[in-house]
């Protein structure tokens, strides 16, 4: 199975099955038993369609006879496979992407499509502008107007080209550190023998980004002396400051992350609970804890919308990073882009409901972390704003972060195109004594 075939059949998944791509290609690549050097390239060629799918369509439309939505399906994604090698991938040469192409035509669709392939393709070689940018942002970068009009709002004119290019990014993978067994240098060396590639995080302490493959396959990793997770994800764990000692509670816990992150800080002395509403993800979480060995953390099904009398007023920390749109990770999910936004309007009531129901299981005292992986203000701002209004025994806590950022009014958004991570939303609320 080539690097090729393993993208075009996560594409096909993704059309056909609704699949996340993210999900699916990880999937594939196991299936497939690609080396280090073809899943890379794998990943990169289905990512690269999916980022630039509208893009990708803008070209082909110019030298498609008749619309592309009468092409077959599989056809349509072949072709969009080898625009994205003849655009972006430099190393690749175009006579390898349209021989293979036309290869995978002839094994999924027909003898005649391939010939309708071939021709396509050579024409867009042959022509000087096939690859023009139109002036157009939607189309430039791939994003539904209806979702640029709602970013231009969030973030304002000025930033929006910016945020757009960055969520075409390649993002690194980040390495979170896990000090209880090893310090960063250790772990570097370590990945570095297997020949992966790393450097430290230029403002993050114990952080190191990681590229060469996956890095769940290292020794190091096996050996629980990092976790995957992004900066803004780790830093809104450090805003809420959990201290050795401590009774924690991670409402929305999986994959588990920010308990990871809560245990490490706590020095693993203290009570970690740790919860999520799928009980299938609950195993995730034990399983990361127990390789990090991270013994206060405890996993458990619950519902962070229902009471639980049990931990009424226990908690000295409790972080909701609640269900959300998750727009601030479209670099990492291109496919988001792409759904239908009216499915989003019903999130705001759930996140007021877990915002309501976990502020009674902070102790006098203690701290409400809010998080998003989303930077729309209405799943933020006005969140938090709603919930302030509602409760005024709690309030919004400065505080600071590393890299020199500062949250004066307790609350912080991160954007890809400013801090290089993925959009993230975090508010400390403060419970008064």
């Amino acid at each position: 199975m080539s690097a090729r075939d393993t993208a075009l059949s996560t594409l096909i998944a993704c059309r056909r099955a609704g699949a996340w791509s993210d999900g699916a290609l990880k999937q594939n690549l196991a299936r497939d038993g690609l080396d280090r050097r073809d899943a890379a390239l794998a990943t990169r060629l289905c990512f690269g369609v999916l980022q630039n799918r509208m893009l990708i369509d803008f070209w082909l439309s110019r030298f498609v006879r008749g619309s592309l939505e009468k092409l077959q399906p599989v056809v349509l994604d072949i072709l969009r496979l080898a625009v994205c090698q003849l655009a972006f991938a430099d190393k690749i040469p175009p006579s390898a992407a349209v021989s293979e192409a036309v290869n995978q035509t002839r094994r999924c669709a027909n003898a005649r499509a391939a010939g309708l392939v071939n021709g396509v393709l050579r024409s867009m070689l042959r022509s000087e502008d096939a690859f023009a940018l139109p002036e157009d942002l939607s189309v430039r970068y791939s994003h539904p107007q209806a979702l640029v009009d709602l970013l231009r709002d969030c973030v304002g004119p000025e930033k929006l080209e910016p945020l757009l290019a960055a969520h075409n990014g390649n993002p690194p993978t980040y390495l979170q550190i896990n000090p209880l067994r090893a310090d960063a240098r250790t772990v570097a060396a370590s990945l570095e023998a297997e020949g992966f590639t790393v450097t430290p995080h230029p403002w993050l302490e114990n952080c190191l980004t990681l590229t060469g493959g996956s890095p769940e396959r290292s020794a190091a990793f096996r050996d629980g002396l990092f976790y995957v997770q992004d900066p803004a994800a780790r830093m809104a764990v450090l805003a809420a400051d959990p201290q050795p000692g401590m009774e924690v509670l991670d409402c929305c816990a999986a994959p588990g992350g920010k308990s990871f992150a809560a245990g490490i800080q706590m020095q693993n002395r203290g009570v970690v609970c740790s919860c999520d509403l799928h009980a299938h993800k609950i195993d995730l979480i034990a399983r990361g804890a127990a390789r990090l060995g991270l013994d206060c953390i405890r996993a458990s099904r619950a519902d962070a919308t229902v009471p639980d009398p049990d931990r009424i007023g226990r908690f000295d920390l409790v972080i909701a990073d609640v269900p959300c749109s998750g727009l601030g990770v479209i670099r990492k999910k291109p496919d988001i882009r792409y759904k239908a936004l009216d499915r989003l309007a019903e999130l705001p009531a759930v996140q007021a409901r877990i915002l309501e129901t976990q502020a009674d299981c902070v102790r006098p005292g203690g701290v409400l972390l809010y998080a998003t992986c989303t930077i729309l203000k209405r799943e933020n701002e006005d969140r938090v704003s709603a919930f302030l209004a509602d409760r005024p025994d709690f309030t919004a806590e400065p505080f600071t972060l590393p890299g020199g950022l500062s949250a004066p009014a307790g609350t912080f958004t991160f954007l890809p195109c400013d801090h290089g991570t993925d959009g993230f939303f975090v508010a400390k609320l403060r419970r008064q004594s």
